[in-house]
Protein backbone atom coordinates (compact mmCIF):
# COMPACT_ATOMS: atom_id res chain seq x y z
CA UNK A 1 0.00 0.00 0.00
CA UNK A 2 1.22 3.48 -0.83
CA UNK A 3 -0.28 6.95 -0.95
CA UNK A 4 1.16 10.45 -0.85
CA UNK A 5 0.20 13.44 1.27
CA UNK A 6 -0.55 15.30 -1.96
CA UNK A 7 -3.14 12.67 -2.97
CA UNK A 8 -4.80 12.89 0.45
CA UNK A 9 -4.80 16.72 0.47
CA UNK A 10 -6.73 16.58 -2.82
CA UNK A 11 -9.55 14.81 -0.91
CA UNK A 12 -9.98 17.74 1.49
CA UNK A 13 -12.27 19.14 2.58
CA UNK A 14 -14.20 15.95 3.15
CA UNK A 15 -17.74 15.21 4.26
CA UNK A 16 -19.71 18.01 5.97
CA UNK A 17 -20.79 17.04 9.51
CA UNK A 18 -21.96 18.83 12.64
CA UNK A 19 -18.39 18.76 14.00
CA UNK A 20 -16.96 19.77 10.59
CA UNK A 21 -19.49 22.25 9.08
CA UNK A 22 -16.99 23.25 6.36
CA UNK A 23 -16.00 19.65 5.63
CA UNK A 24 -13.76 17.14 7.39
CA UNK A 25 -10.10 18.08 7.50
CA UNK A 26 -8.75 14.54 7.58
CA UNK A 27 -8.49 11.78 5.00
CA UNK A 28 -7.71 8.13 5.68
CA UNK A 29 -4.70 6.71 3.87
CA UNK A 30 -5.17 3.09 4.90
CA UNK A 31 -6.12 0.78 7.75
CA UNK A 32 -5.15 -2.69 8.89
CA UNK A 33 -6.43 -4.38 12.04
CA UNK A 34 -6.53 -1.78 14.82
CA UNK A 35 -4.16 0.58 12.96
CA UNK A 36 -5.24 3.43 10.72
CA UNK A 37 -3.21 6.19 9.07
CA UNK A 38 -4.71 9.57 8.21
CA UNK A 39 -3.59 12.94 6.99
CA UNK A 40 -4.93 15.78 9.17
CA UNK A 41 -4.91 19.39 7.93
CA UNK A 42 -7.01 21.68 10.15
CA UNK A 43 -8.00 25.15 8.95
CA UNK A 44 -8.83 28.00 11.35
CA UNK A 45 -9.36 26.01 14.54
CA UNK A 46 -8.79 22.41 15.60
CA UNK A 47 -12.06 20.98 16.95
CA UNK A 48 -10.62 17.61 18.00
CA UNK A 49 -12.00 15.75 20.97
CA UNK A 50 -10.12 12.96 22.77
CA UNK A 51 -9.74 9.76 20.76
CA UNK A 52 -10.42 6.25 22.00
CA UNK A 53 -7.09 4.86 20.71
CA UNK A 54 -3.46 5.83 21.28
CA UNK A 55 -2.11 8.03 18.50
CA UNK A 56 1.06 9.36 16.95
CA UNK A 57 1.40 12.58 14.96
CA UNK A 58 4.21 13.29 12.47
CA UNK A 59 4.12 16.94 11.36
CA UNK A 60 4.86 17.22 7.63
CA UNK A 61 4.23 20.90 6.84
CA UNK A 62 3.65 24.20 8.60
CA UNK A 63 4.20 25.24 12.18
CA UNK A 64 2.07 25.73 15.26
CA UNK A 65 1.55 24.85 18.89
CA UNK A 66 0.37 21.52 20.24
CA UNK A 67 -1.57 21.38 23.51
CA UNK A 68 -1.85 17.99 25.24
CA UNK A 69 -3.34 18.02 28.71
CA UNK A 70 -1.44 20.79 30.53
CA UNK A 71 1.55 20.68 28.14
CA UNK A 72 2.12 23.18 25.31
CA UNK A 73 4.89 22.80 22.74
CA UNK A 74 5.91 24.28 19.38
CA UNK A 75 5.77 21.94 16.38
CA UNK A 76 7.26 22.05 12.88
CA UNK A 77 8.04 19.57 10.09
CA UNK A 78 9.80 16.56 11.55
CA UNK A 79 8.11 16.78 14.97
CA UNK A 80 6.70 13.49 16.31
CA UNK A 81 4.07 13.49 19.07
CA UNK A 82 2.44 10.74 21.16
CA UNK A 83 -1.03 11.14 22.69
CA UNK A 84 -2.48 8.40 24.89
CA UNK A 85 -6.11 7.46 24.36
CA UNK A 86 -8.59 9.75 26.08
CA UNK A 87 -6.26 12.75 26.58
CA UNK A 88 -7.63 16.12 25.44
CA UNK A 89 -5.35 17.65 22.80
CA UNK A 90 -5.38 20.10 19.88
CA UNK A 91 -3.26 22.18 17.56
CA UNK A 92 -3.32 25.97 17.99
CA UNK A 93 -1.78 28.96 16.20
CA UNK A 94 -0.97 26.80 13.18
CA UNK A 95 0.18 28.28 9.92
CA UNK A 96 -1.64 28.01 6.59
CA UNK A 97 -0.77 24.71 4.97
CA UNK A 98 -0.27 22.92 8.29
CA UNK A 99 -0.57 19.13 7.89
CA UNK A 100 0.35 16.07 9.91
CA UNK A 101 0.22 12.31 9.55
CA UNK A 102 -1.82 10.63 12.31
CA UNK A 103 -1.48 6.96 13.25
CA UNK A 104 -4.13 5.37 15.48
CA UNK A 105 -3.59 1.86 16.86
CA UNK A 106 -4.36 -0.55 19.65
CA UNK A 107 -7.38 -1.36 21.75
CA UNK A 108 -10.13 1.07 22.68
CA UNK A 109 -8.92 2.93 25.77
CA UNK A 110 -5.30 2.59 24.67
CA UNK A 111 -2.47 0.30 25.68
CA UNK A 112 -1.57 0.33 29.36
Amino acid sequence: MQITSRELMARLPGKVTEEWPEGERFAEAFAHGTMSVELYAPVGTDPQSPHSQDELYFVISGTGDFVSGEERMSVSPGTALFVPAGRPHRFENFSPGFATWVVFWGPQGGER
